[in-house]
């Protein structure tokens, strides 16, 4: 299960001054700042505490940057932007900060002049140009930096997401990154490049649109990782090559900047750039974090950029968690049954609809049930051991021989996880009554195959008695299903934080 630690108010207000935003859960940041230096600044600031090497380049011309990244973690060099004409003072600071000995500038002098290169040469510092008459050839100087490897990247070099999303991958592994026009072939210069190194992969990141079904048919070995939009590229890229990872960076995707410095410090945390749109999650990425099991985030940008509503979503403690619903009985075992409800149909509709508010909360949502199937106790808890759960709750509704007995109780077991099933059941247990206006039974401790037998937090909610005539009416109305499941979720929630 994932921990986190929750920070003092004074923490967080003083991070807001520097452009580095915490949430609740420790885990989680925003690199953010007024403007685009702000935020390449604080980037480099969260991971670089020194520096020998600095790469520079243009803050407003993404063509000539595309390829940087790894060459950036090639010499563990923070990307910092510019102006053409002259550095920014806060630029500039950050620089000496480092104790940067050298700097790698990245494009010609319409991109980065020569009076910014004398301008670090006169703070003592080495400095040296990486550039081309194009992008294209500017992308295979850099290649020639890195220098000859088994793999390449090849992206569109006129649109920056693909190129960007590939950069922590590629960077992390030394495979320099090429670019073409996407309606021409390979430039000639970049295929005598690819032509002279043992290349056994070539990697495209873009569909068709962006790198041609002809590029894709001469270079060696290809492997294409496109979509129907930039962030689905984003995401496969993601799910092909991060899944083992537990952290992302994730940003704007209709912005350069914020990628571009923050792909060298998501390289050197094996985590991967999700692009997103400012106020949602894209699906993709939203199945991406949820699949992967991503619970550690990296907001890089603004709120203009990625909202506070997107940043609160990724930053709750459930995000990334595999959470096991189990709809007690199914199929052949119905369960309890009265005033002409059956305890499986109750129990699997109010389970489904708990999936659903998981699910939209970025948790990894396993059914041990969806239809009216029947399972046995052991192959529930096999269900939640092989999908490495991180939480186990049993849905049921209770049943007496006398009518009189009613209200809501929630089990645990002491066999495993004690404490933090019992933290469950207490939280669980305390929205329902609320919710459901039912008698409280409380919380209690009892050896239920289920739950016994379940190594992660494990609890069995009894959610009110069939058998009873008032909380049946309950049970048969879909206004006190609805209010179940939102009391169960919000039991769920307030366990993870």
């Amino acid at each position: 299960m994932k921990k986190k630690l929750l920070l003092s108010v004074l923490a967080l207000v003083m991070s807001l001054f520097v452009g580095i935003q915490a949430s609740a859960a420790a885990d989680d940041i925003r690199l953010g700042g007024n403007d685009r230096f702000d935020v390449a600044i604080n980037v480099s600031k969260n991971g670089w505490s020194s520096a020998s090497t600095v790469i520079i380049a243009n803050w407003d011309a993404y063509g000539d940057a595309l390829a940087a990244t790894p060459l950036a973690y090639k010499y563990n060099a923070p990307i910092l932007l510019t102006k053409p004409i002259a550095l920014d003072s806060r630029v500039k600071t950050e620089i000496q900060r480092l104790n940067a000995k050298s700097v790698i500038i990245v494009g010609g002098t319409i991109s980065v002049s020569d009076n910014i290169v004398r301008e670090l040469r006169n703070l003592g510092i080495s400095v040296r140009r990486i550039s081309g008459s194009n992008r294209v050839e500017v992308a295979n100087n850099i290649a020639k930096e890195i220098g000859p490897t088994s793999k390449v990247v090849i992206a569109d070099g006129f649109n920056f997401p693909d190129a960007l999303s590939i950069a922590p991958y590629a960077a992390r592994n030394g495979y320099p990154i090429l670019l073409t026009n996407p309606k021409s072939l390979l430039d000639s210069s970049t295929q005598a490049l690819i032509d002279q190194w043992p290349i056994s992969q070539t990697i495209i990141s873009g569909g068709p649109l962006s790198v041609s079904e002809t590029v894709y048919n001469n270079v060696p070995n290809p492997r294409r990782f496109g979509g129907n939009s930039r962030f689905e590229v984003s995401a496969n890229i993601a799910n092909a090559y991060f899944s083992a990872s537990t952290a992302a960076f994730v940003t704007k995707g209709s912005i350069f900047a914020d990628a571009l410095t923050g792909s060298v410090l998501a390289a050197k945390k094996n985590a991967p750039i999700l692009l997103t749109e400012p106020d949602r999650l894209p699906v993709a990425i939203t199945n991406s974090i949820v699949n992967n099991g991503l619970s550690r985030f990296t907001v890089l940008g603004g709120p203009i950029s990625v909202s506070d509503s997107v940043f609160v979503k990724i930053s709750n403690n459930i995000v990334g968690e595999t959470i096991v619903l189990d709809p007690g009985h199914g199929g052949t075992d119905p369960g309890a049954a009265g005033y002409s409800l059956v305890e499986k149909e109750i129990v699997l509709d109010i389970a489904k609809r708990v999936n659903s508010k998981l699910s939209n909360s970025l948790s990894k949502v396993v059914m041990t049930r969806q239809t009216d199937t029947y399972l046995s106790l052991d192959q529930r808890v096999k269900t939640a051991e092989k999908s490495g759960a991180d939480a186990f709750v049993s849905f049921h509704v209770n049943s007496y021989t006398s009518g009189s007995a009613n209200g809501t109780e929630t089990w645990y077991d002491s066999t495993y996880a004690s404490a933090s099933s019992k933290k469950l059941a207490e939280e669980i247990q305390t929205e329902l009554v609320k919710a459901m206006g039912t008698r409280d039974r409380g919380v209690k401790e009892g050896g239920f195959y289920v739950i016994r037998n379940s190594k992660m937090p494990s609890v069995l909610v009894e959610i009110a008695f069939i058998s009873n005539s008032t909380d049946a009416s309950k049970l048969a109305s879909n206004t006190y299903r609805q209010k179940a499941a939102d009391a169960i979720y919000k039991g769920i929630m307030n366990y993870y934080n």
